[in-house]
């Protein structure tokens, strides 16, 4: 009998909706990775028979969990607190911001989360390579499907240990001794172990896929997540070759149609983004709007970001708030690059279906400042307005990779390859991604590193705030400590500082919202769970906790 290829029935995400089920058949729902009985009780004997349950499996690999919840460094959510973790913004309920304020243990519930959830996921992958030799099939197609896991199984693991160091390794379904008992790996070793997974995998993937494969790993996507970890490694020659790969692709571009459009439903389809979490409305939907949303327009205003990151975008002559003329302390928010609109919300200035955001302290906004722990500010980048329909019921992609990341990466790794820059790579690099027809910000012309450096940095900043990429960022430019422990401000509150005595504002009229105190030589990385070491003492705990 002829095998039957699920992708041909129906698109990709769509089979999320049946990933629960998935779940429960294949590998269970036990709460922890390392504590949990053999992936078998169902019995993988009579699962594992045709294509069909091949796809099946693959789509378990993909994502777990509900669209929103599931900190496992691909959903919506766990990339939105890795930035806000990373100093761009507060939550309204602290959750994020407690792993880089001092305050972080073994016990906090989300480092406990971002572990089991990625093990969770590490786990499928495993449990896929380890049958997928059983199924009959063409070769070429098992090659493929083993390599998409592959990738999926190194990214979790390249950020393991790029946030907890040494971390376990496992690369087959473990027994519950061996579980129990597992030891930690050196973070270079995992780093090598998905560097030498990612080389050997990306070949067999597409360069493009079908509408009906959208959100499968393609050759591009492989070669993106090699390239985030030779940077992490350092290893700038061998990441700069591989962004190349990806250029000479010619698959991606910059879209010109709108930056904002990008981090909307109607910009799905975009040759700008390379990988996304997929989701559908009524399908598998996630609800972060509902979260996004300020109160004012049906959502509950959940995030606020940091004046520091609104303070990072230039003016509009392509220099910094503190030399350029365009700047006035007293009307901030003008002259500024486009994307500080499109990022974040801005009181009295900003507009959403034709009503304005309002966060005035004291006012009758239910968005007022000084109502719950907010900054004044709210996350603009992913406000939908082409959405009309449940906020909690949204169907639209988080973007995980962009042929931006590529284009600014490429230039990075060859300025810090000590390869020499000229205006025709800056041209086809950083000009095009500040360049785009809706930001239109001038061109760099730096072509010396000392110069260039700290605007590369500043582009990744703006360019990709609330995407999940600044804290690996910052980790790798080995800058954490000096960006997170300090005092963090909010929104413009006053022109008159020294008289003005309602909230507490620095020199410049600038709310003065948190402080961080950040640990240096300790909080670069994550504590080991405790309630995993309390299962296996081989699980030593990083220095500091």
């Amino acid at each position: 009998m002829k095998n039957i290829n699920i992708f041909n029935k129906r698109s990709f995400r769509y089979w999320f909706g049946a990933l629960m089920l998935l779940l429960i058949t294949i590998v269970g729902c036990n709460k922890d990775y390392f504590d949990k009985q053999p992936l078998d009780s169902i019995s993988d004997a009579t699962f594992w028979k045709t294509e069909k349950d091949a796809n099946l499996a693959l789509i378990g690999c993909y994502n777990i969990g509900a669209g929103w919840t599931g900190e496992n460094f691909w959903m919506p959510r766990s990339l939105l607190y890795l930035d806000l973790m990373a100093g761009f913004g507060s939550e309204k309920e602290l959750i994020p911001d407690h792993v880089t304020d001092g305050t972080v243990t073994p016990s906090y519930g989300e480092i406990s989360a971002y572990w089991s959830n990625s093990y969770n996921k590490i786990e499928r992958c495993n449990n896929f390579l380890d049958h997928i030799s059983t199924i009959p099939m063409e070769e070429t197609t098992r090659g493929m499907m083993s390599s998409e896991v592959r990738t999926i199984r190194a990214y979790e693991l390249f950020n393991m240990a790029l946030y907890y160091g040494a971390v376990p390794m496992p690369t087959h379904l473990l027994t519950v001794d061996e579980a129990n008992t597992i030891s930690r790996t050196p973070q270079k070793d995992v780093w090598d172990f998905c560097e030498k997974e990612l080389n050997d995998s990306y070949d067999s993937l597409p360069n493009t896929r079908t509408s009906d494969e959208k959100g499968r790993i393609t050759k591009g996507a492989a070669l993106a997540i090699l390239g985030r970890v030779q940077m992490a490694e350092k290893k700038w020659a061998a990441a700069a070759a591989t962004y190349k790969k990806i250029i000479d692709l010619g698959v991606y571009e910059i879209d010109q149609k709108g930056y904002h459009q990008l981090f909307m439903q109607v910009g799905e389809d975009s040759k700008e983004i390379i990988l996304a979490a997929q989701f559908q409305e009524d399908t598998y939907s996630h609800v972060m709007l509902q979260y996004l949303y300020p109160e004012a327009f049906g959502g509950w205003h959940q995030f606020s970001p940091y004046n520091e990151l609104v303070q990072t975008f230039e003016c509009t002559d392509g220099k910094t708030i503190d030399k350029s003329p365009l700047y006035n302390v007293d009307a901030p928010y003008d002259n500024r690059d486009p994307r500080l609109d499109y990022t974040i919300m801005i009181n009295g200035r900003t507009k959403f279906e034709g009503q304005t955001f309002v966060s005035t302290p004291n006012s009758s906004s239910p968005d007022k400042m000084n109502k719950y722990n907010w900054s004044g500010y709210c996350i603009n980048k992913f406000m939908d307005s082409t959405f009309s329909g449940n906020l909690m019921n949204y169907g639209g992609n988080f973007s995980i990779i962009r042929y931006a990341e590529v284009l600014l990466s490429y230039l990075e790794s060859k300025m810090e390859a000590g390869d020499p820059i000229s205006q025709s790579l800056l041209d086809q690099t950083i000009n095009a991604v500040r360049g785009r027809a809706s930001v239109n910000m001038p061109p760099v012309t730096a072509t010396d590193a000392a110069t260039l450096r700290p605007i590369i940095r500043r582009e990744r900043t703006v360019e990709f705030a609330f995407e999940g990429l600044h804290y690996y960022d910052i980790l790798r430019w080995g800058i954490a400590a000096s960006e997170l422990n300090r005092q963090f401000t909010g929104m413009k509150l006053t022109n008159s500082p020294s008289t003005y005595k309602d909230f507490p504002v620095d020199a410049n009229g600038f709310f003065i919202y948190q402080k961080r105190n950040f640990v240096a030589g300790k909080n670069e990385l994550w504590p080991i769970p405790q309630s995993e070491r309390d299962i296996n003492p081989n699980l030593t705990q990083n220095a500091g906790y």
